[in-house]
Formats: structure tokens, C-alpha cells, sequence
């Protein structure tokens, strides 16, 4: 892999300030930024191969689409690519990609913009920039085809990668003229194709990364190999907050291919060898010495008692607030009431977390499976004791990220630290999946206390959820709390509005958090807090629906007459499924919808449960509404990839502690789907336009709660915490 060389000044930046941006922009606050195409090409001087910085055109016609975000098994390089190349009118046969890097970015004025990949922003916030990034360089190509001929550029048109002269039919293709398009003044303004005119755009293309992921050609950070390597397995400390007390290095470092043994911050050791397995069994026979700290009794029901007390606890900030839902409640003829929870939940990806790192005392670089490649290098240069300027990442397609991999880079500062110690030579840390389990960064655990105030018809006329439990801003990014409120914490429960809003009216709401953070570090879980405030919603208006008996999906459209696209994608469902009409034998149905990450999403659930409590899904239908589609197939494999880990979550996933540690250490004890337990998914893709949604997290959201409501029709029985495998589902 070629390291690219700018000799372009950085511009002065904290290393602080660039970390705390990065991991903010992550976690659902906005960073704005400019996207300077004008005088971006002609700065690059003659010999660039640059039309832009978003298109190289070779010779041979090849485009190279240069893309900014992370590619990890969801599509984004596919669908972005397909976005640039639309406006670019290039032959998509000939369609390359490559990263940029994050020094790069930084030395020219952020021209790529964001290089964060998280909560489905990788097309819907960069879509406009991407696509003038094309429309720009077909302006220029064509121009620059105009001038060599010497005719208007009015007079031709592009296509294919192929230029015409309408009037006289002469024609040249875009890289015979690359090179002098590059010198060119990029237009004052572009305008972008109406999504009606598409002809790759909206279209289900071929994933540009299949071919080498299938044939095993696709490089993987465990797989990267620089002359001169060795290897590093490290141990943290198995309790959060505790630390080191002694090591005996002399009892391993006689060990076959064992160089060196290291301490790494106050924590953790390592173990550096020529094979990672010798590194790893080495380490697995230290003797260590572990002060487990403040946390060593916290256990998962002293956790669970605080978040109880919080539920009706004083100490709580309102998310979403209309009429008076206490009093209201106070005087209702009839009231509704529930607990619901949620428990860690870890990400578990399949590639553990790795990278390698080159130290010498002028410069750091850094190979890295990454969702934020500026928040990486911005560790990097921490942990280097470096100038941003004097340090590099070369971000690598990641095996799995679902947030693990984005606004925390504990990896990275551990890599950096081990390298120090070894100048100038490339050291590959990769993490044992116990490792991996162990030192996560978890979906945060909450409770949820529901109470519905009812007339003497029945009708609602409020609701107060009350939510108790942990932030994950606070523990990423605790400068980004005011007022000691977590505006993450209401996804999903929001006032209308483009994120993640709540789909029902009611006349009197009150939504309120009490925070309560335990010493398990939190992260963003692949759906975030959408996924527990979904189901704590979906299943509690399934409760009032049956509490009234009235059904669920007619009580659902009277809550929802106020919004309609919610209302859409729910309708959409119902009709597929044929809901009203009796189901086959022996199954069973449940509905759940939601909004997040821009889109709108809903979807019902066919179950069966045997005599002996053997729960089945058969089949789910789902709906999307996205606003546009770059790609439906790519939208539904997300979709049915969404109910893989939305189902495991469900059925399966739970991280508890004793002792202050996990206890969950591998795939025996965290269990994922099997394939002969995943339903058949029917995803119903239907954008209406107007708006830009995310594809990746959304559906997540809806798995759990349409199961368990379909649960509840088969047996009677009412699942209020998560995961059902501690339940057992026999008929009440």
C-alpha cells in the first residue's frame, strides 16, 4: 500500500479541539464545514492527474472516485460512488474508488469534508457535496474538450465517459483530456440532476467491493503486512478503572519470538513477538497483578437498583414536553403502567479491533480499520506526542464497525503507545476477541418507566416516559452535555421534526431522563438509542391497545393521523401482511414503527411459539422510506442485515458484570442468530422524496418490538426486558 506524500503546511489545530470535533460530529452533533471546489483543481498545478479532488481520470478512461467516508459491508462506497458518477456521466464499467486520508483533508482545507461514518450520515450529509463534486469535473471535461476543438462547450455533450460535438458528431472521451480539464477554473456554480433524470443513481448496480471481499483479494487491518512487522497482543486491566500493580516480564521473555514486553498507560501490557500467536500465548502466560479498583463489587443488580431509583427520581431533564402530562394523569379515569429495560449490549464485530503503527520520533503513521479517520489521526498525533502535520492514517475497509470503531479510539492510543517503544519499527496489535468482549464500549443501559392517562372512552390523553439510565454522550463527549441533557437519549421520542421524531400526537406529554451512569464506558451501538426507546414506545401502545381493546393498528393510525409519512411507511406493512385478516394457523403478529436517522420505518412480525415454548419468526415485512434511494438493493440487504442484528439483540444479547468485569468473554457466552433461525424478510422500499434518510440503523429499531408484540398475541404474555432467552415463552 503506497503511502501518499503531501508537502502542503497543515493548518495549526489543537490536538484537543480536532478529538473533542470529531467524536461530537459522531454523536449526533453537527459540524459544519465548507466544501471550497472552486480553485481546488487548478491549485493541484499541471502535473496532478486531478480533474478535482473527488475524480482522477486516467488515461486508459478509468475514474477513480475518491471517497471520504467508511466502507464497512454497508454500501456507502457503492452508493456514494454511484452519486458522483451519475453527475459526472462517466462509463460505470471503468469505476474505481479510493480513500483519501485524513492528513490529506487537512492540508487542503477539508475539500472531503466529513470523514465520520456513523448514525447512516455516509450519504445522506454528504450527498449534495459529492454530486457538485461530479457535476464540477463533467463541466470542466466537457469544457475542456470544447476548447481543443474550439467550439462552444454548449455545443456537446457528455456520456459514458464520452464526450460529442453535437453539430459535427467529432468525439473524444474524458481521459484524453483529463489532464488539460485539470487546469481549468472549476465553475462558479453547478446544478445537480432532478433524482427523475437519474440513470445510476437510484439503480441497483453491483456492489463495486464484492468482487474482491468474494475472491479474498480485499485487505482487511489483519491482514496488513509491512517489511520489517512484528506483532503485539495486549491485556487491559478486565475491571474498568482498575490498573496495573506488577508484571514479571522475566518469566516470558525467553519465549520463542517474544521481543519485547511493554507496559501501555497504567492499565494494560503487552507483548510484542514476531507472530501475533506467539505475542498472544506469551501474554496468556504473564504473570500479572491486577488493582482492580473502585468498581471491583459493582455488579449488574447494583446497577439495575440505581437505574430503578431514577425512575422516579426528581433529578430528571425534559426531552419532548406538551400540556401538563402529570396532572392529567393525576385525574385520567384510568391509568396504564410499565417498566420496560435494557441491557449492555456489545458490538461484537468480527474483525477485533487492530491497527499498526510506524513511531519514530519526526513522524507517526497509522493502518487502521476506522468510521473516523479524522478522529484516528487526531489520536494518533496524542498519543505520538506529535504535530497533527507530522503524523498520518491510511484507513483500510473495516470488518465490521457498527459504531465500535468511530468516535472512541482506545485502539489507536494503545498501537501509538506500544510503537514508541520499538522506534521505527511497524508493530501490528491486534485484539483477542476476548479483548475485544472484555474492553468494548457498550450499548448503554436504561429503564423505562410508561404511564397512560385514559378517559372513560379510552382514548389517551397522556403519556410520561420517564427513562432512567446511562448517556453515552456524557461518557464520549461530556463537553457536549448542557444543561445536564443528552439530546441522544430521545431519539426517536423528539418532537416532529427531520430526526428521529415521534410518530403519535398525544394532547398531554411529558418525556424526561434521569441520568444515571454506571462504570461500563458506553458507546454508539448500531441503532443507538433508538433501539431501546422503540421498543419501550411501540410495546407500550401495544399494551394500551389491548388494556382498551382496541387493535393495534387501528389505535396506532388514530395516534398517527398528525403524521402521515410514519403513517405511510406502517400502512404499507399492514397491507403486505394482510393485517385484518386472519393469519395462517398457529401464527401470530405484532407491529412496531419508528423514525430515525431521517427515514421512516415500520414493520410486523409473523410468529409461531410450539407447546413447549419454542419461539419461531417466520417472516417480517418491513418498509422504508428514505426520502430518495441512491440504491434499493443495497437499501434492502441493509434492511434484512438490520433484522439479523436487531433479532440477535433481541433474542440473544445481554452483557452483564460481576465483580466489576463482563462476563461475557466470547460467542459461547454471546450468542448471535443462527441462519436457520432468520425469518424471511419482504422490505418494502418506498421514498417519497423531499428528504435524505439513513438506511443502515433505522429497521434495527423495529425488529425487536414487532417480535415481542407477536410474542405477546401467541401467548399472552407481556416481555419486558430483553434478552427472550431468559423467558420462558409457554402459553400463559
Amino acid at each position: 500500500m503506497s503511502r501518499p506524500k503531501s508537502d502542503t503546511a497543515l493548518p495549526a489545530i489543537s490536538r484537543r479541539r480536532f478529538l473533542g470535533g470529531s467524536a461530537a460530529a459522531l454523536g449526533g452533533l453537527v459540524v459544519g464545514f465548507h466544501i471550497p471546489f472552486i480553485g481546488e483543481a487548478a491549485a493541484q498545478g499541471t502535473a496532478s492527474p486531478e480533474v478535482n479532488a473527488w475524480v482522477v481520470v486516467r488515461p486508459d478512461d478509468t475514474v477513480v472516485i475518491r471517497i471520504a467516508r467508511s466502507e464497512m459491508g454497508q454500501g456507502t462506497l457503492t452508493g456514494l460512488a454511484q452519486l458522483v458518477a451519475e453527475e459526472l456521466d462517466c462509463n460505470w464499467a471503468k469505476v474505481t474508488t479510493e480513500y483519501p486520508t485524513p492528513g490529506q483533508n487537512l492540508a487542503r482545507k477539508r475539500v472531503w469534508g466529513n470523514f465520520s461514518t456513523g448514525g447512516s450520515r455516509g450519504i445522506r450529509e454528504s450527498h449534495d457535496y459529492v454530486r457538485k463534486g461530479g457535476a464540477t469535473a463533467r463541466i470542466m471535461l466537457v469544457q475542456a474538450a470544447a476548447d481543443q476543438w474550439k467550439v462552444p462547450a454548449a455545443e456537446c455533450r457528455a456520456a459514458d465517459s464520452v464526450i460529442t460535438h453535437v453539430p459535427s458528431g467529432r468525439t473524444t472521451t474524458y481521459g484524453k483530456v483529463a489532464q488539460a480539464a485539470a487546469k481549468l477554473a472549476p465553475p462558479a456554480s453547478v446544478a445537480l440532476k432532478d433524482p427523475k433524470d437519474w440513470k445510476l443513481a437510484g439503480k441497483r448496480l453491483a456492489r463495486l467491493d464484492t468482487v474482491d471481499k468474494t475472491t479474498g483479494a480485499q485487505i482487511y487491518g489483519m491482514d496488513l503486512k509491512l517489511p520489517g512487522m512484528l506483532n503485539a497482543a495486549i491485556k487491559d486491566c478486565p475491571v474498568f478503572g482498575g490498573k496495573i500493580k506488577s508484571f514479571n516480564a522475566a518469566a516470558i521473555d525467553k519465549r520463542p519470538g517474544v521481543k519485547k514486553v511493554v507496559q501501555v498507560g497504567d492499565s494494560a501490557v503487552a507483548v510484542i513477538a514476531d507472530t501475533w500467536w506467539r505475542a498472544k500465548t506469551a501474554l496468556d502466560a504473564l504473570p500479572i497483578e491486577w488493582d482492580n479498583g473502585p468498581n471491583a463489587k459493582v455488579s449488574s443488580a447494583s446497577i439495575a437498583q440505581v437505574l430503578k431509583a431514577g425512575l422516579d427520581a426528581k433529578d430528571a431533564v425534559v426531552g419532548n414536553e406538551n400540556g401538563d402530562a402529570r396532572k392529567a394523569i393525576a385525574s385520567a379515569a384510568r391509568k396504564v403502567e410499565a417498566v420496560y429495560s435494557y441491557p449492555f449490549q456489545n458490538h461484537a464485530t468480527m474483525e477485533t479491533m487492530n491497527a499498526t503503527a510506524i513511531w519514530t520520533p519526526e513522524r507517526c503513521e497509522v493502518w487502521t480499520p476506522t468510521q473516523n479517520g479524522e478522529a484516528t489521526l487526531a489520536a494518533t498525533a496524542e498519543a505520538s506526542g506529535l504535530p497533527i502535520a507530522k503524523c498520518e492514517v491510511y484507513k483500510l475497509h473495516l470488518g465490521g464497525g457498527f459504531g465500535r470503531r468511530g468516535a472512541t479510539q482506545d485502539w489507536v492510543r494503545q498501537v501509538v503507545a506500544i510503537a514508541k517503544q520499538m522506534p521505527g519499527t511497524p508493530i501490528k496489535m491486534i485484539w483477542s476477541r476476548e479483548e475485544d468482549m472484555l474492553h468494548g464500549r457498550y450499548h448503554p443501559i436504561t429503564q423505562c418507566k410508561l404511564t397512560a392517562g385514559l378517559d372513560a372512552q379510552g382514548n389517551v390523553t397522556a403519556l410520561h416516559m420517564r427513562i432512567s439510565g446511562q448517556s453515552i454522550v456524557a461518557g464520549i463527549a461530556p463537553q457536549s452535555i448542557r444543561d445536564g441533557k443528552d439530546p441522544a437519549v430521545f431519539q426517536g421520542l423528539n418532537p416532529p421534526g427531520p430526526e428521529a421524531s415521534i410518530g403519535y400526537s398525544f394532547p398531554n406529554l411529558l418525556i424526561d431522563h434521569a441520568m444515571r451512569n454506571p462504570h461500563v464506558p458506553p458507546g454508539f451501538w448500531r441503532g443507538v438509542n433508538l433501539n431501546q426507546n422503540t421498543i419501550y414506545l411501540e410495546c407500550f401502545i401495544d399494551e394500551v391497545a389491548h388494556a382498551t381493546k382496541q387493535d393495534p393498528l387501528a389505535l396506532r393510525r388514530k395516534l398517527m393521523a398528525e403524521h402521515p409519512r410514519h403513517l405511510a411507511v406502517l400502512n404499507a406493512v399492514a397491507e403486505r401482511v394482510g393485517w385484518g385478516k386472519p393469519a395462517p394457523k398457529g401464527i401470530f403478529r405484532g407491529l412496531a414503527q419508528t423514525m430515525g436517522f431521517g427515514s421512516y420505518v415500520a414493520a410486523c412480525a409473523e410468529v409461531s411459539v410450539s407447546d413447549e415454548g419454542v419461539l419461531k419468526v417466520h417472516r417480517i415485512v418491513a418498509a422504508t422510506d428514505p426520502g430518495h434511494a441512491v440504491n434499493p438493493q443495497q437499501i434492502e440487504a441493509q434492511i434484512e442485515g438490520s433484522f439479523v442484528f436487531g433479532l440477535s439483540a433481541a433474542l440473544y444479547g445481554e452483557c452483564t458484570v460481576k465483580d466489576g468485569r463482563m462476563e461475557q468473554e466470547n460467542f459461547n457466552t454471546y450468542q448471535v442468530m443462527k441462519l436457520d433461525e432468520m425469518p424471511k424478510v419482504e422490505a418494502i422500499v418506498m421514498p417519497s422524496g423531499g428528504f435524505w434518510g439513513g438506511v443502515g440503523e433505522p429497521t434495527i429499531a423495529v425488529a425487536a418490538p414487532a417480535v415481542l408484540n407477536a410474542v405477546f398475541a401467541a401467548t399472552g404474555k407481556r416481555i419486558r426486558d430483553l434478552p427472550l432467552k431468559h423467558h420462558s415463552l409457554k402459553k400463559a
